[in-house]
């Protein structure tokens, strides 16, 4: 019994792509030690603050793309691409996914209680963003800010863990995050441009084309970098969070090189590798500037 579950589980963690937290974490944990920096790092408890902000974004994650899995099974057992995925191959059954659904939405309000009283207010609110974008490929083209924004509130939650208010300021990391993830999710969204067609689902492909939706990502893009400019200026970092913004540009630059409108045989080289490397060098140059040219040293 034990040796199933922990088989199970293990391949619930592959359903939900578990290793791709790294995408949303390290703009969380920048949003974080820039609310910190606020104080010169004086906060109280901060180590616990952030190991409960990481736990609080991984079980958040956890929940939605189960969520996620559960109301898609039937759409992906139809699609080609995705009809050998855990729920629609039976690897895993529905029963099993909504209990992993059920603890990792109770590990997040536990997360969200540990922090402070606004972040366990607000985060049946989160859950509910979280849930909703499970359905909005059904009705709205818009799909891909929705799962953007999704993954933009991490950064304005872990300031409000840290601080106990929101700041405006942070909103600019929340909308550098929202254009990024809507960008590569319409990259990732270009493979299924005949299988929505065919079932009737709204993605931009579907409605521009796939040139006119690859156009549309690269001015996301553009548009994450501007919002990252604005948020260094407003805060006042230094050299590194710019060189920071320069590197990100180049790995955007480059993962756009390598999807075509008429070969998206490199479309996970773009969504998967390049994503994580542009999070993960975004937050070794932020918080760089942050801890080691923080105000007043």
């Amino acid at each position: 019994m034990p040796q199933s579950f922990w088989r199970r589980f293990r391949l619930t963690l592959e359903m939900i792509k578990f290793e791709h937290s790294v995408f949303a974490l390290p703009f969380a944990l920048t949003g974080a030690l820039l609310a910190a920096r606020e104080d010169g790092f004086l906060t109280r408890d901060l180590g616990w603050k952030l190991t409960w902000i990481v736990v609080a974004m991984v079980s958040a994650r956890s929940a939605a793309m189960s969520f996620n899995r559960v109301l898609d099974a039937g759409l992906d057992a139809k699609n080609p691409r995705t009809q050998m995925r855990h729920l629609p191959a039976r690897l895993l059954s529905l029963r099993f996914a909504w209990g992993f659904i059920v603890i990792s939405g109770l590990v997040f309000l536990l997360a969200a209680r540990a922090l402070n009283p606004l972040c366990f207010a607000l985060a049946p609110v989160a859950l509910g963003v979280l849930f909703f974008y499970s359905f909005t490929k059904r009705f709205t083209s818009f799909s891909h800010i929705v799962l953007g924004f999704c993954l933009g509130i991490a950064p304005a939650a872990a300031w409000i863990a840290v601080r106990g208010s929101l700041d405006p300021r942070i909103l600019w990391l929340t909308a550098a995050v929202t254009f990024w993830t809507a960008g590569f999710d319409i990259i990732y969204s270009c493979q299924d441009y005949e299988f929505d067609h065919r079932e009737g689902l709204f993605s931009l492909p579907r409605i521009m084309g796939i040139a006119g939706a690859l156009w549309v990502s690269r001015i996301f893009h553009v548009a994450m970098l501007g919002c990252l400019a604005m948020l260094a200026w407003t805060l006042s970092l230094g050299l590194l969070s710019i060189s920071g913004i320069v590197a990100v540009a180049l790995l955007l630059t480059y993962e756009h090189s390598l999807v075509k409108a008429n070969d998206l045989t490199r479309v996970d080289a773009a969504f998967f590798t390049m994503n994580g490397w542009v999070s993960m060098l975004f937050f070794f140059f932020w918080a760089a500037d942050i801890i080691f040219l923080r105000r007043g040293v």
